[in-house]
């Protein structure tokens, strides 16, 4: 895995990550973090896009300069958190809502980073 390079925020970029194991394992997401704080996601397969949904109730948290905190609360009424590590291009995280809860882990790539 080539190591990504350090940030001091995730907003303005776009990563794209992959569960490898959890209910979503194999699949493949886009995460858009804009300045006002929201987080754009969708499902991606191959070269089609899924329809982008919006997590206005969301946080990015600088741990080190290598590790960011991620939660966010889908209007599925699921909440995701996790950890990604900037220098190794993995995650690992957690997916809840009322009734079920998983752990999940994978690995990311930055894909668009802001000017």
């Amino acid at each position: 895995m080539t190591p990504q390079r350090k940030f001091d925020s995730l907003c303005g970029k776009t990563l794209r990550w992959t569960f490898t194991d959890g209910p979503v394992a194999g699949k493949t997401f886009e995460h858009t973090f804009n300045e006002d704080g929201t987080v754009v996601f969708r499902g991606v397969d191959g070269n089609e896009k899924g329809k982008p949904m919006l997590a206005k109730d969301s946080a990015v948290v600088k741990i080190t300069n290598e590790v960011f905190a991620v939660s966010y609360l889908a209007d599925s009424g699921y909440t995701l958190t996790v950890v990604l590590n900037l220098e190794r291009g993995e995650m690992a995280g957690f997916a809840s809502n009322d009734k079920q809860w998983f752990q999940q882990k994978g690995t990311f790539e930055v894909l668009k980073e802001s000017d």
